[in-house]
C-alpha cells in the first residue's frame, strides 16, 4: 500500500499524521507499528488518523495509535498537531474546532503565534473509571487528594496520585527529574497489576507553585520527549495535592507546555493546555502487507 503522510511534533512528542477524510486506509496493528518504527518506517510516538465528522456539531474525528500498534483514548500533544494539520492542509478554516476522540469530544483553538490551546475536558478521579484497583490498599491523604502505595520491585511502596485525562495516569513526586528512575520504574508502573489497562507514569518535580519539570513514561510508547495528557495529569495532581497554583508552566525534555485548571468543590472544571505544534515534513511510503 502506497500512502502519503505528514510528520509533525509538539514539544518533541512526534507523530505520523494520515488523512482518512476520503476513506479509511484500514491499517492493521502491525502496519501502525511499521510506520512508527524509527529504523524501518517513518518513526513516531503515535499515529494520528484524521477522519470525517461522525455527527452534527463536530468538525472531525481522529484516532490515535501508539507505537506498539494499540489504539489509545487521548493524546494532548497530538490534538494540537491535529488542529495545525487540518488548517495547514485546507481541510477546515474553522477556529475553534470540535473533534471526536474515543472517550469524548475536544475543543481546539489555534492562536496567531502558531500555538494551540486544547480544552482537554475535566479530569476523572473515580478509581473504577481510571481504572485502578485499590482493594487492600490504604491511601495517604494530601491536600484535597491522596496518594496510593504502589509496590514496585526493589523499591517497595511508592506513593502515586491516580487519575485519568481520558487515559490513565500515575503521578510520582520526585526531587529531580534528571536523576529520577524513569527507565527502570516506568515499565514496572506502566504494566502494574493495579492498572488493568496499563498506565502512563509521570515523574513530577515541583520548581515553584507556577513551574514544574516533568518526564513521562507513556503506555505503549516508552519515555517520550513530552506528553500532553501527562502534563495535564501532573498539574491537576499537583494542584489537588496543594503544591501548585491554577496556571503552571511544564518543562518537558521537548519544550514547554502551559496548563491551566481552576479547581472547584466538584473538581469537574476542564483542563486547558497550550503549546506548540510543528510540521516537520511531508512524505510518501510503501507499507508492506502485514497482518
Amino acid at each position: 500500500m502506497h500512502i502519503r503522510f505528514t510528520k509533525m511534533q509538539g514539544a518533541g512528542n512526534d507523530f505520523v499524521v494520515l488523512d482518512e477524510t476520503q476513506g479509511r486506509l484500514g491499517l492493521t496493528a502491525a502496519q501502525y507499528r511499521f510506520l512508527a518504527d524509527r529504523h524501518f518506517g517513518v518513526g513516531a510516538d503515535q499515529i494520528l488518523s484524521v477522519r470525517p465528522s461522525p455527527a452534527e456539531g463536530l468538525d472531525f474525528e481522529y484516532a490515535i495509535h501508539n507505537a506498539d500498534g494499540g489504539q489509545v483514548e487521548h493524546c494532548g500533544n497530538g490534538a494540537r498537531c491535529f488542529v495545525r494539520y487540518v488548517h495547514d492542509k485546507g481541510l477546515s478554516t474553522r477556529n475553534p474546532l470540535r473533534v471526536k476522540v474515543v472517550n469524548g469530544e475536544l475543543e481546539l483553538q489555534m492562536h496567531a503565534d502558531g500555538r494551540v490551546t486544547v480544552d482537554m475536558g475535566p479530569p476523572v478521579f473515580a478509581l473504577d473509571r481510571v481504572p485502578f484497583k485499590a482493594e487492600g490498599l490504604t491511601a495517604e491523604p494530601m491536600g484535597t487528594f491522596e496518594r496510593w502505595p504502589l509496590d514496585l520491585p526493589y523499591a517497595g511502596d511508592v506513593p502515586v496520585a491516580v487519575l485519568s485525562m481520558g487515559n490513565p495516569h500515575a503521578v510520582l513526586l520526585v526531587d529531580d527529574v534528571q536523576s529520577a528512575p524513569v527507565g527502570s520504574w516506568g515499565p514496572w508502573i506502566e504494566s502494574h497489576e493495579r492498572f488493568p489497562q496499563r498506565v502512563n507514569a509521570g515523574f513530577l518535580q515541583v520548581v515553584s507553585r507556577s513551574e514544574v519539570n516533568l518526564r513521562v513514561y507513556e503506555r505503549g510508547a516508552g519515555e517520550t520527549l513530552a506528553c500532553g495528557t501527562g502534563a495535564c495529569a501532573a498539574v491537576v495532581a499537583g494542584i489537588r495535592l496543594g503544591l501548585l497554583d491554577a496556571r503552571v508552566d511544564v518543562n518537558t525534555r521537548g519544550g514547554r507546555l502551559t496548563i491551566e485548571w481552576q479547581d472547584s468543590p466538584q473538581h469537574n472544571r476542564p483542563v486547558l493546555m497550550t503549546g506548540p505544534a510543528t510540521t516537520v515534513f511531508d512524505g510518501e511510503i510503501d507499507i508492506p502487507d502485514l497482518a
